[in-house]
């Protein structure tokens, strides 16, 4: 009987132990997980549906970092020159890389303007807008293989006052062969799945119509990252009055991918970095044909030539 007790108590325990290898994201809202479970539904016993989903983990071959330059002038050549050298000086020392490919996008290049106050005795001020300056945006576009290149890029960037970083594109040039892949392991699972099912009913679905519906979906990393706040704040009884100056709390950013657990199979399943997830699922619906169980009443004769007539027999 203790024993039994012994083990109760450090069952409800662990329900209540905090799970530190989960890492902060479970810190002030826990991540709910769902559970799916299995519902096959009632058999039809006029048709079925087979389908297979599967997944695929690329890595990327090649990227592409997008970097924004933004330059205020006195005047229109003033602005272009010094974001120009800005650039050039930057794009000098990155160019000298191996495998390294970049471009200039030119983005806007507007007027700016500020308010001058004119005074007056017997009235209020006047606030004019009036011309102070230009603007000028361009854009870095690099192209690279080696992820890490972009440290250095950075640091080659960040020496001449460059440090925003727009996003960074994922490439892989053999996606095409892995959808291929894709469709024929899908295949061969969902003809796996159909000769179960005749092997089950004793039947087979050979000359049964079918229809096929099948379709790819590709994320890529910049589309998967997700946020989350890790702090716990102070809870006080003040008054309404009361003036609160709160800090601003720091947000971490993690890359979540789309789970392997809602897939028939999964090529290349574990994964150590950001990838392009291609996803693939084909539907085969099969209808069982149906004998017809009404007899024919017609009957067909034939006339020789010498007028005889004769009873074909034909069953339909």
């Amino acid at each position: 009987m203790k024993k039994l007790i012994l083990g109760i108590a450090i069952s409800a325990l662990s329900l209540h132990l905090p799970g530190q290898i989960s890492g902060n994201i479970n810190y002030d809202n826990p991540v709910i997980i769902h559970q799916n479970y299995l519902n096959t539904g009632q058999p039809n016993p006029k048709e079925f549906l087979v389908t297979v989903k599967g997944l695929a983990n690329v890595k990327a071959d090649s990227y592409l970092a997008i970097f924004s330059v933004t330059q205020v002038g006195n005047d229109q050549q003033e602005a272009n020159r010094l974001i120009n050298a800005r650039i050039s000086k930057s794009l000098e020392t990155i160019k000298l890389k191996r495998g390294v490919e970049t471009y200039v996008d030119m983005i806007s290049f507007v007027p700016q303007y500020e308010y001058e106050v004119q005074r007056k005795i017997f009235s209020k001020d006047t606030y004019n807008e009036v011309p102070a300056g230009f603007e000028i945006r361009k854009n870095i576009h690099i192209k690279f293989t080696d992820p890490s290149m972009m440290d250095d890029f950075i640091d080659i960037l960040s020496k001449n006052e460059i440090y925003d970083l727009v996003r960074v594109d994922y490439y892989a040039a053999n996606l095409e062969t892995i959808k291929k892949e894709l469709a024929s392991k899908a295949r061969l699972l969902a003809l796996e799945r159909m000769k179960n099912y005749d092997s089950l009913t004793g039947k087979s679905t050979a000359e049964d119509e079918k229809s096929v519906t099948d379709g790819y979906r590709v994320l890529l990393p910049v589309e998967m990252y997700k946020s989350y706040q890790a702090s716990k704040g102070a809870t006080l009884d003040l008054r309404k009055s009361a003036n609160v100056n709160q800090e601003v709390k720091s947000t971490t950013l993690y890359y979540q991918p789309v789970l392997s657990k809602e897939f028939d199979f999964v090529v290349n399943p574990i994964i150590m970095e950001p990838v392009i997830q291609v996803m693939y699922e084909v539907k085969v619906a099969v209808y069982k044909k149906e004998k017809s169980s009404v007899k024919s009443d017609k009957e067909y004769f034939v006339i020789s030539t010498a007028g005889e007539i004769k009873n074909l027999n034909i069953k339909p």
